[in-house]
Parts: C-alpha cells; structure tokens; sequence
C-alpha cells in the first residue's frame, strides 16, 4: 500500500480508534501524566462547586450547598462594584501588572541579547548564574532584604543618607516610593529565569542567517534588529499570553508581604482585598464573587490576545 493510501486509511478511522492506537503506541507518556491529571482533578477541578459561593448568601453552619442563593443573584458582584474600594483596587492592579509585565519583558529581552551577544562564555554563565539565583528564593526572604536596605531605622541606605545629613526616607510606608520597590524587587527576582527562555530560543535560530548577514555587511545592530528578534518573536507572543492571563492578579504573594496600611492608596490590589474580605472579615460570597470576576476578565484577555496574535500566525491555539 502506498504511502497516500495509507494516509487515507488512516484519515478515516474514528476518533476512539485514533486514540486507542495512540495509547497502545504511546502508553509510557500516557502513564506519565497520570499524577498530573490526578492533581489537577483534585486541586483545580474539584473544588470549582465552591464558585457558586459568587450568587449565595453563604451561612457557615449551612454549608455550600445549603445556603440560600442572594437575593437578587448577583448580589455579591454589585455590592463590591458599589463599594467605594472598586475604583481604588482596579486602578491599583491595572497599574501594577501593566508595568511588572511590561517592564519584565524588556528587561528579559534586553538581558538575553546582551548575554546572547558576549563572546567569553565563561562570563557570560557566571552572569547567567547570578541573574538566575533570586528565582528561587521566596517573597519573604526578598523582604527581608529589602528591609535590611530600605528600613526607616536600621536600613543601610538611611544609615548614609543621616550621616551625610539629610531626612530620612520611609521607603516601606510611603505611597510614592511602594511601587518602585515592587518593580524593582521583581525585575531582580524573575529577570534571570525569563532570560533563559529566551536565550533559548535564541540558540535555535540558524547561525548561517548571522554569517550571511555578516558577509553583507550587516553590523550588530542591524543582525539583532533583522534576525534575532524576529526569531524570538514567537517566544515572545507566547510569554505575553500567558502573562496577559494574570493581569489581575499583580503578585498577591509579593504585594501581600511587602505592603501596609499606610500604602493602601498605591498597594491594595484586588487580590489583597480578596485576602481581607474572605479570611479576616469572614465574606466568603463577596471574596468569591471578586475572585470569579478577576478570572473572568483574565480569561477573555488570554483570548482576545491570543485571537490578535493570530492575525501574524503566533497564536497558541
């Protein structure tokens, strides 16, 4: 049988049949997957009853399925839209992640060509290995850094700015100076892991396209501008979906362990409100009715993204 003609056979088997040869000839990853399947059914797919807590009047004793549902039913949706913190917390978190995402991607970019474009290895992985460190170390350790340096009393940078006679700065209690810390401590903490990927991807474009550019003149500039962007293109589109997902979100674990009451104004997020209205004041519907909205939007984000990236053939569906 030809090669055509098999092709066809093939083409018109079910979709069960499909699947079951796929399974019998790759049954090891199958298996693989197994653990994850089981932790995505119980940790992410079982609980999601719970949304309904969104349109109910939730009474602990009664549990879940036997509250009331709210009276009208979106109820929890209008009282936080009606709340005089719903302006304060989409512009907080709009504000943030627009420019944590934003700034990420340059910084990421900009480092992975520079280090794509060093010629001593040796610097170039003792570089890579020191951006890539404070990947792994958690909010709270980073905060404890960042107090070290920018606490009003004992903080390194205020111990010099009194010694050579000037004010001190209260970095960790004020409205202007919250934001740039959060911006720079994330910069510092995920630039390195974002680098790899892209210097990745940069490995992966033909080295012949640098050598015929070379030939024709073409300087450093130009052969990154020309060639190397272009080839991390996809890459980059993928990441920004992705990253598009959680831009209401803005990094709870970050803002929660660095912000204050006294940095309300420029620090509470959506999700810090979240934390607050469901675990401190008890409002588990108004919390979940948040929490639903803000993944409703993210959702249509990644989807409206991902539609615009199709137009030039990026999309990751």
């Amino acid at each position: 049988m030809s090669s055509q003609a098999r092709a066809v056979t093939l083409g018109k088997k079910t979709l069960g049949e499909r699947f079951y040869h796929s399974l019998k000839k790759y049954w090891p990853y199958y298996l693989m997957l197994i653990p994850g399947i089981i932790w995505y059914a119980i940790f992410c797919y079982a609980p999601m009853y719970g949304v309904t807590l969104a349109f109910k009047d939730f009474k602990m004793k009664k549990g879940i399925m036997g509250s009331p549902w709210s009276e009208p039913l979106f109820k929890n949706f209008m009282e936080f839209f009606r709340s005089p913190y719903a302006g304060r917390l989409l512009r907080n978190t709009l504000v943030m992640s627009l420019t944590k995402i934003i700034s990420a991607k340059i910084a990421a970019v900009g480092l992975a060509l520079i280090l794509n474009e060093c010629r001593k290895s040796w610097y170039r992985r003792i570089v890579q290995t020191i951006s890539y460190m404070p990947h792994f170390l958690s909010w709270v350790v980073i905060y404890g850094i960042v107090y070290l340096f920018c606490s009003e009393s004992q903080g390194y940078i205020n111990k010099v700015v009194r010694t050579m006679g000037g004010n001190t700065i209260p970095f960790l209690s004020s409205n202007e100076y919250f934001r740039p810390l959060i911006y720079i401590s994330n910069l510092w903490k995920g630039t390195g892991y974002s680098t790899i990927i892209y210097l990745a991807a940069m490995t992966a474009i033909d080295p012949t396209l640098y050598e015929a550019a070379q030939v024709d003149g073409a300087g450093r500039l130009r052969r990154i501008w020309h060639i190397t962007l272009p080839g991390i293109r996809s890459t980059f589109i993928m990441l920004t979906i992705i990253s598009v997902g959680s831009i209401l979100s803005a990094g709870f674990d970050q803002v929660y362990v660095f912000y204050n009451e006294l940095v309300y104004e420029t620090g509470d997020i959506i999700d810090t409100y979240v934390y607050r209205a469901g675990l401190e004041e008890m409002r588990f519907g108004l919390s979940t009715a948040v929490g639903l909205f803000k993944n409703f939007i993210g959702f249509f984000l990644v989807w409206g993204t991902n539609r615009l990236a199709q137009r030039w053939g990026e999309g990751i569906w």
